[in-house]
């Protein structure tokens, strides 16, 4: 790299341009002085001397110039720092060839040459440019975010970066094709006919990919780069090179699952949007945010997957001190689908937006028709939320906001949140609309879904699903996830001939298992309304208590239906 690049830069740049972004600074004498930030802290120790070009932080202990502050508050080496400045002074980098070019620099040159062979392949008349505009993506989005296409070829890009003079271990290291199974010495590309977004690091450099498959017998709808020494998913938000400055302006991160989720939010103006790239929320991940916000917005899709990664997610966020909402969205919709059809819904939804105790507070109302379910569901999949909350006063707020919503008193919120370890986390199935419970929690329950999956448009079916209802007062999910195993189970118990007397000990298993766990749910009421010192509550949970340990003695009491051949 031309050895003048930095000189030009700090020409360009003063440290307090670099510094104000991120800062708040007040003149000091000859120094600007602000609260540091790398620590939370009341008093500033952070001080700038703008004639030196330099900073120094007194309660951390470390200090620079302009290039070492970009490398701590963005996560970057010093060529990171380089492209992030250069772009910020309006100074092109020139980067010299020579054999002394580092391996990362070399990787880094491989994965945009490929970024640039993808681009070109995406012309207008392309199948793939089609493809993205029947997703609702515009000229203009297609353009500003680079997206390219793979070509539906086994080696177009190997042998092109080969013919630039990359060697097969390099675009191996890059991530850029793989070694065939089986087939020792056999490489070929990692991504063929797929449509590409180039995934970049905060610096803007593109160090990874994700290609959506534009045939639908590909093995996988999107594929991720491996992991290389430039991508690790565990530290990369999709987006945040382009996000950073809105989220530090809009004071939060509006974080959704996947790359046509982020354009449709950025191209509806939410600029302060990341995406995850195929896996959950690290810590890692949410250090980057809160180098911008400390204010986390969740939109993940409205499906059970999506719901349940948002409990995993807050209770990350919140136990790093990141105060976390959620949007709320239709069922089996994601923030592309709502934008598509109406971005000032989605813009609404996300005014609307709530803490995720409320979030989840309001989904379990919905769906739990039995108060007594509802305070146990509440017990399992919001008081770990709670938990995770680093602000006492914060904690108090929400423990108030419980008690009102379930109609308990506080103390039995706080008696039940004692009781759960500091690394509590929701356990249990989304707060969706009623639906099974997971395979770990009720085999019985799965069981009997497996039946009627497995006998469509039969008696069996019909009968099945009656009975589900009969004893859960709610209609069978049809939608559910059931194990392969279930179903293989069902059909085995069942045979070849699905009468409804074929599922009746399948029925009393389930029956059985509901109403223990229905027992064990009242148990726990009894205790929260002793904790509280609720007499009225104590009295109806005592009730129903009674109420179920008759139910689950006379089901107890059914003999088990002989087998039905």
């Amino acid at each position: 790299m031309a050895t003048d690049t930095v000189q030009k830069i700090k020409d360009r740049l003063s440290i307090i341009d670099v510094v104000t972004p991120y800062v708040k600074l007040t003149k000091a004498g000859r120094y600007h002085k602000g609260l540091s930030p790398f620590n939370k802290e009341k008093t500033p120790s952070f001080f700038v001397s703008p004639d030196r070009g330099s900073y120094y932080c007194f309660s951390s202990g470390q200090g620079g110039d302009m290039f070492t502050f970009i490398e701590k508050m963005e996560g970057v080496d010093f060529k990171g720092a380089l492209a992030i400045l250069a772009e910020k002074a309006g100074v092109e980098l020139v980067y010299e060839r020579g054999a002394d070019r580092s391996k990362n620099d070399r990787l880094f040159e491989a994965v945009a040459r490929a970024e640039q062979s993808f681009a070109r392949g995406l012309t207008p008349e392309s199948g793939a440019y089609a493809y993205a505009r029947s997703r609702g993506l515009t000229d203009a989005t297609i353009r500003a975010w680079n997206l390219g296409v793979a070509p539906d070829a086994w080696r177009a890009l190997l042998e092109e970066e080969t013919g630039l003079g990359f060697s097969v271990p390099e675009l191996v290291a890059a991530g850029l094709v793989k070694e065939a199974d089986g087939k020792p010495g056999t490489f070929y590309d990692r991504f063929r006919n797929r449509l590409m977004f180039p995934i970049r690091d905060t610096a803007g450099r593109a160090v990874a990919f994700t290609g959506r498959a534009l045939d639908a017998g590909n093995e996988a709808k999107y594929l991720n780069s491996p992991e290389t020494d430039l991508f690790k998913k565990s530290e990369v938000l999709f987006g945040m090179h382009a996000a950073k400055d809105a989220i530090r302006t809009r004071g939060f991160a509006l974080l959704v699952e996947g790359q046509m989720d982020l354009l449709h939010a950025h191209q509806a103006g939410f600029a302060n949007t990341v995406a995850l790239s195929g896996t959950a929320l690290s810590e890692r991940h949410i250090a980057l945010i809160m180098r911008y916000s400390e204010n986390l917005m969740l939109a993940l899709d409205a499906d059970r997957a999506g719901i349940t990664a948002a409990g995993k997610s807050a209770v990350l966020a919140l136990r790093k001190g990141m105060r976390v909402k959620a949007v709320r969205l239709p069922k089996g919709q994601d923030p592309a689908d709502v934008i598509g059809k109406d971005p000032e819904d989605f813009a609404r939804r996300v005014r609307d937006a709530k803490p995720i105790v409320e979030f989840y507070l309001d989904t379990l109302v919905e769906s739990e028709g039995d108060p007594h379910r509802l305070v146990l569901a509440a017990e399992r999949l919001v008081l770990p939320l709670v938990r995770a909350m680093q602000s006492p006063m914060e904690r108090e707020h929400f423990i108030g906001v419980i008690a009102r919503r379930l109609g308990i008193a506080e103390t039995g919120v706080r008696g039940a949140l004692a009781r759960l370890p500091e690394d509590a986390v929701p356990i249990g199935r989304a707060p969706e609309a009623a639906a099974l419970p997971e395979a770990d929690e009720d085999p019985a329950a799965l069981m009997l879904a497996a039946a009627a999956r497995a006998y469509p448009g039969t008696a069996l079916e019909k009968h099945v699903k009656s009975e589900y209802a009969r004893i859960t007062g709610m209609p069978l999910d049809d939608a559910a996830n059931i194990p392969e195993r279930y179903l293989f189970e069902a059909e085995a118990v069942i045979g070849e001939a699905p009468e409804p007397a074929s599922a009746a000990d399948l029925v009393l298993r389930f029956e059985r298992a509901y109403v223990r766990s229905l027992l064990k749910a009242a148990g726990k009421s009894i205790a929260l309304s002793e904790a509280a010192g609720d007499a009225n509550e104590l009295a109806a949970a005592t009730a129903r208590w009674s109420e179920l340990a008759k139910r689950v003695k006379e089901t107890e009491a059914q003999p088990s239906p002989k087998p039905h051949h």
